[in-house]
């Protein structure tokens, strides 16, 4: 067996389709992903690479945790919460699924009524003890078949006492606890208890998986959704952060390739097998996020601001009832795939309508499957009764739409940004996505197919702190807080003057019910008039949360790959390369850029 090499990094991000492994000499492995067992495709991954044995470190983006709450594959919880608080995960907010549908539901909570259990003990909403909390109540709860518990007790986000002495007594008794304010210890009872119950609901079956690729290298390090490495040990505790781990790395490195070329406010466009991901860079860093929907169940953890919709290379094409076409979100996969995989897939898919639409070449070979079936492809559309025109013109329109999310309907013209293409499908739709938006230029990244795990391989280790700030209007002292969070955050990577800690804190107008980021209470009022329209100057702002982040940067940066050779190019014309395709639309051209990118833009005339 070969020796290890501590000096060889591998980047690995696992997606629906295809699971793509990126080595630190630049070398590009894909190969078919394996639901069934995703570890199986990593290895199998990292064996193909290069031959060099067991990497010295593993940087992995995963879907597990994800496709754990989507397909409802989780464990069974137990939700232990103060007396009078039980039905608050079903209760939720007073906001509906879908405004002018009365019949659509909330999806059911992860936690049956049965198994929530009320604990005496109460806390004001300044943190004082009203009444303590009986151990002894809590040791003799009767959990169940419950496989693990989730502790989420009033204002626990202000002061944990009463929750620790709860997580303590079960843990005792041998329950696997997830406790809030060991998660996300931020205001909003309904959010919190939520978010713990996820990460409970996730901890069994990702602790499994993850654990299972400890011996995959000397460190396995995992990608969080706030774009940073992790330890496995910590990824393993805390899966609940975990489930925007591919797409952040993408959306990072993407947002390095605009700055390299110029442009520091740019549109990240990641089109995979089964989703598209778009996501805001401005001031060459990717928007945030303190809160994100996933299977319609809120998670108040640190992630980008990234905004998903289920369209991608393998979503089917289909005629609904009302004789309209309609593509996705059912996707085919990894198997049977698309129908042009020849893997026995008989829908048509956005794949096979690129094929047919000569976006695609006929000689096309996939990597770990072979060459396209054409016929296949046609043969999928014709029983369908679609057309491969009608195909992409329909799943452009709802890219188009997923762009104008994030831009227009945040008030930035999306006409004075770079739209950045990269997945599998991106680079064949980028011209006509940029058309559609006004927008003038299109980057696609070197390795743009892969673009992910090569965003994983180059990213920093992060540690995120986030704290509740209970003064609200009164602001003394919280230099000083900011400053111990700051040093908290940073002694978790282990100090060193390699480590940089950004400080933000969550602000909004006194009465207000949402907040906004900003680096100091005296800049509230500016972001406050950009993202809004107007501001208050007379009205007192409150700090409602305080937030430390701290990265310590990886020794290999995107710059520190090998640049892939890329000639030019004047549509129409069809680009193939050995990750991707793509696809340069009639009135375009494609220029080599700055670390090997490819510069779309529209010709003169």
């Amino acid at each position: 067996m070969p020796v290890p090499d501590a000096r060889h990094r591998v980047g690995v991000d696992t997606g629906g389709t295809f699971t793509d492994v990126v080595g630190s000499d630049g070398s590009v492995v894909k190969v078919p992903s394996t639901p069934d067992d995703p570890g199986r495709a990593v290895r199998r991954g990292i064996d193909a690479l290069d031959g060099r044995g067991r990497p010295g470190t593993l940087a992995h983006g995963t879907t597990v945790a994800t496709n754990a709450l989507l397909e409802r594959r989780g464990a069974r919880v137990a939700l232990v919460t103060t007396e009078g608080f039980a039905d608050v995960v079903e209760i939720a907010r007073q906001d509906r699924p879908s405004l002018y549908d009365p019949f659509a539901d909330r999806p059911a909570p992860l936690v049956d009524r049965a198994d929530r259990h009320e604990v005496a003990g109460r806390l004001d909403a300044t943190g004082r003890e009203l009444r303590p909390v009986d151990a002894e109540e809590v040791g003799a709860l009767d959990l169940g078949g419950a496989e693990a518990a989730a502790v989420a007790l009033l204002h626990a986000d202000l002061d944990p006492v009463h929750e620790r002495r709860v997580a303590e007594a079960l843990a005792a008794r041998g329950v696997d606890v997830t406790a809030s304010h060991e998660v996300s210890p931020e205001m909003r009872e309904y959010e919190r208890t939520a978010t713990t119950v996820v990460n409970a609901y996730l901890r069994p079956p990702c602790r499994t998986y993850l654990r299972g690729l400890a011996d995959a290298a000397d460190e396995v390090l995992v990608m969080g959704s706030a774009g940073g490495l992790v330890p496995l040990d910590q990824a393993a505790e805390l899966p609940a952060t975990l489930l925007l781990s591919g797409p952040a790395g993408g959306v990072a490195a993407a947002a390095r390739v605009a700055a390299a070329c110029g442009f520091a406010d740019a549109v990240t466009f990641d089109m995979g097998g089964t989703s598209t991901d778009v996501c805001l860079v401005r001031d060459g860093a990717p928007e945030p996020a303190a809160e994100r929907t996933v299977a319609g169940l809120p998670v108040r953890l640190p992630s980008l601001d990234v905004h998903t919709i289920g369209a991608g290379g393998g979503s089917i094409a289909s005629v609904d009832p009302g004789g309209a076409l309609v593509v996705g979100p059912r996707s085919a996969g990894a198997v049977p795939g698309p129908a042009c995989y020849g893997l026995g897939g008989t829908e048509p898919t956005v794949t096979d309508a690129d094929l047919v639409a000569g976006r695609l070449a006929p000689d096309t070979v996939l990597p770990g499957l072979g060459p396209v079936d054409v016929a296949a492809a046609e043969a999928a559309l014709a029983a369908a009764g679609v057309t491969a025109e009608g195909v992409v013109e329909v799943v452009e329109a709802a890219m188009e739409q997923a762009v104008r999310a994030v831009t227009v309907a945040r008030g930035i013209d999306p006409r004075d940004l770079a739209l950045v293409a990269f997945g599998g499908a991106g680079p064949l739709h980028a011209c006509g996505l940029a058309d559609a938006l006004g927008m003038g230029t299109v980057l696609v990244p070197p390795r743009a197919g892969v673009l992910s795990a090569v965003g994983i391989l180059g990213a920093a280790r992060q540690h995120d702190l986030v704290r509740t700030w209970p003064g609200r209007t009164d602001h003394d002292g919280l230099d000083a807080a900011l400053d111990a969070l700051a040093a908290e955050a940073a002694g978790a990577l282990g100090d060193g003057p390699d480590v940089e800690v950004t400080c933000e804190l969550d602000c909004r107008y006194e009465g207000q019910s949402h907040e906004l980021r900003v680096p100091g209470v005296d800049a509230f009022a500016a972001e406050h008039q950009r993202r809004n329209g107007y501001a208050r100057p007379d009205t007192p702002v409150e700090v409602v949360a305080l937030r430390a982040s701290a990265r310590r940067a990886t020794p290999l940066a995107l710059e520190d790959l090998p640049a892939p050779a890329r000639g030019a190019a004047v549509g129409p014309a069809v680009v193939a390369e050995d990750d991707c395709t793509v696809f340069v639309a009639p009135g375009w051209r494609a220029d080599p850029g700055p670390l090997g990118t490819l510069v779309l833009t529209r010709e003169p005339g």
